[in-house]
């Protein structure tokens, strides 16, 4: 009777062990909770730096982030240096570096917090349409996560058509290292930003809406998510009045082995908030500070 009860209990131990690694098996190919979280912070960083870079980029001759009309969109409180030295006239063919120096801590418009430099090169040339701009990072973070990588950008100037002017697609080529809280997430991929409302009034910066789409892959602690934006993402200037994120709507879908979730930014409201789904559960996301 003792054999066939230490049997029998044997059994079910194993069973129970089997089905808790079954479990976990799942688990870890399944996209977590706290992976969406630290996409979404990445994804946070990279539009504020690609806001920072492209601004610098078209205020060649400023030292301040002088916005359309004087609107300030992004910071006060940055030290900006360019080589060669501001009042210097550029010719076509110079290199520029300019670095964005934010200190030890810097708030942004929409409450971000940032620290340490971007530093950003390119060629000079007035009458191109297409150019590319470098960028690397210098102890920088971004909400605390520190941010590490050099890679580039590139702002092509479309044709006019009858029903659209012409306007700046700007590509963002990504080779990026976030640490968060003591983690590493590597990311390589593209975001493609467009600007669809607001290009029409150059003296307004406010009604600026961008759309945005792209793919990229994320190396977690826990495993291998790529990223694809299903519906594009859309960005509006005008949260920053409301100190929130810019992201407001659009829909990224991710796959880890084979298994796929979402994150939904909403309906375009200025707010904080995005919708993860997995595994047919929902769960509200803080994007932002």
């Amino acid at each position: 009777m003792k054999t066939r009860s230490f049997i029998k209990m044997a059994v079910v131990c194993a069973s129970i062990f089997f089905a808790g690694c079954n479990r976990n098996e799942r688990t870890e190919n399944l996209m977590s909770k706290e992976e969406a979280q630290s996409s979404s912070k990445i994804d946070l960083a990279s539009d504020d730096i690609g806001s920072i870079i492209e601004d610098q980029f078209n205020n060649i001759n400023s030292d301040s982030f002088s916005f359309k009309n004087g609107d300030v969109a992004l910071s006060t409180c940055a030290t900006i240096t360019r080589e060669p030295n501001f009042g210097t006239p550029l010719t076509p063919g110079t290199q520029v570096t300019k670095t964005i120096d934010f200190g030890t801590g810097c708030t942004l418009s929409n409450n971000n917090v940032v620290s340490g430099k971007i530093i950003i090169t390119f060629t000079y040339q007035p009458t191109a349409t297409s150019h590319t701009v470098n960028y690397s990072f210098v102890n920088f973070y971004h909400n605390n996560i520190k941010i590490e990588g050099d890679k580039s950008f590139t702002r092509t100037m479309t044709q006019a058509t009858a029903t659209s002017p012409s306007h700046p697609i700007v590509v963002m080529n990504m080779d990026l290292t976030a640490t968060i809280n003591g983690q590493s997430h590597h990311r390589v991929g593209t975001r493609t930003r467009e600007i669809i409302e607001g290009y029409g009034t150059p003296n307004i910066f406010y009604d600026n809406v961008y759309s945005i789409i792209g793919n990229w892959t994320t190396t977690h602690p826990t495993g291998v998510v790529t990223s694809t934006i299903t519906t594009p993402l859309k960005a509006k200037m005008s949260c920053l009045n409301q100190n929130k994120p810019l992201l407001v709507q659009g829909i990224i879908t991710f796959t880890k082995n084979n298994n796929t979730a979402t994150l939904d930014y909403g309906n375009g409201d200025c707010d904080n908030l995005a919708v993860y789904t997995v595994n047919g559960n929902s769960y509200n996301i803080v994007i932002g500070n």
